[in-house]
């Protein structure tokens, strides 16, 4: 199995303040453990991983996602400077709005090395995250949904029938629920802690219409830990995506269920973490054609969050 890293340079340019959790430093952070100080994208890394560089998302692309409104809206209000979006918890910059389609971009090339048989695993290190984002607003540090958008780029340009896309950030990822609630030919399943932001993900949540049971929430509680994260995984979640029989498997992959994450209460560990990666590549291997797309969303402790993006990469490319 061929893995590669998908990353740029102007990710760093969307700021958004020194002391606000979705930094900079998170991706400095991410590259230095993985041996990237400089300039980047590389030819490849320390350990022989090639380094792709990402365009950014087209107007189409983008807008097969999200509201055609609300897409010349964002850009209007980064170009007016203003200091977040509407709904008050997403800090923009000027260069936020071209920075967010470039972090789509990364989905977006992903697909196009995954299905091209390039690259057979991808991870994503872009910013800003993506998967609060719904179809018509921006929240929660996001502001264009990179998983889903390219889950659809997926199948408009390479016939994908078929998407699971699997979300372990602590965050429930509403936006990425809200896009395909309706839509049966994407499995969305998340494992989150609840009550936390956004306060969203409860187990009777499956899906509506043609979409119904297509969605699977699995909420737990502050304090779970690995056993409760690793239970869930190999219990519930693999036996439901096994069935669904994806043609490619998305990862939205948050890491700020760590314990010394600032912005939750599970106590998920290096371990567990690592431990998580495991029963997905071991399931990607034998499923999706092997094909998958691991695509960076939280993780908010700098330290926490290099090691486990690190163990990660070092996991999907052995």
């Amino acid at each position: 199995m061929s893995t590669a890293l998908i990353t740029h340079p102007d990710f760093l340019l969307h700021e958004t303040g020194p002391f606000h959790p979705e930094r900079p430093g998170r991706m400095t952070a991410i590259l230095s453990r993985l041996g990237l100080d400089g300039d980047v994208p590389a030819a490849a890394t320390p350990a022989g991983l090639r380094c792709l560089s990402p365009s950014a998302a087209d107007e189409a692309s983008v807008k097969a996602v999200h509201d055609g409104a609300y897409v010349d809206a964002v850009a209007g209000w980064c170009e007016l400077g203003y200091s977040n979006l509407p709904t008050g918890d997403t800090t923009v910059c000027p260069a936020s709005e071209a920075v967010a389609r470039l972090a789509a971009g990364a989905g977006i090339r992903a697909v196009d090395a995954v299905m091209s048989g390039e690259a057979d695993r991808v991870f994503c290190i872009a910013r800003p995250p993506g998967h609060h984002a719904e179809s018509d607003r921006g929240m929660g540090f996001c502001i264009y949904n990179n998983a889903a958008i390219a889950a659809r780029y997926a199948q408009s340009r390479f016939g994908v029938e078929r998407v699971a896309i699997l979300d372990w950030d602590v965050h429930h990822g509403n936006g990425t629920q809200e896009i395909f609630e309706d839509d049966p030919s994407v499995y969305y399943v998340s494992v989150h802690q609840s009550p936390l932001y956004p306060f969203t993900g409860e187990e009777w949540e499956k899906g509506t219409g043609e979409g119904a049971g297509f969605t699977l929430n699995v909420p737990v509680s502050a304090g779970s830990g690995d056993e409760v994260f690793l239970d869930v995984l190999s219990r519930r979640i693999i036996p439901v995506i096994r069935e669904y029989r994806p043609d490619l498997f998305v990862l939205s992959a948050g890491f700020d269920a760590h314990m010394d994450d600032p912005l939750s209460g599970t106590l998920v560990t290096d371990a567990g973490f690592q431990a998580m990666s495991r029963i997905l590549l071991d399931f990607v291997a034998d499923a999706c054609g092997g094909r998958m797309i691991s695509m960076l969303e939280g993780g908010y402790d700098l330290e926490a969050l290099a090691r486990c993006v690190a163990d990660h990469v070092d996991m999907m490319a052995s």
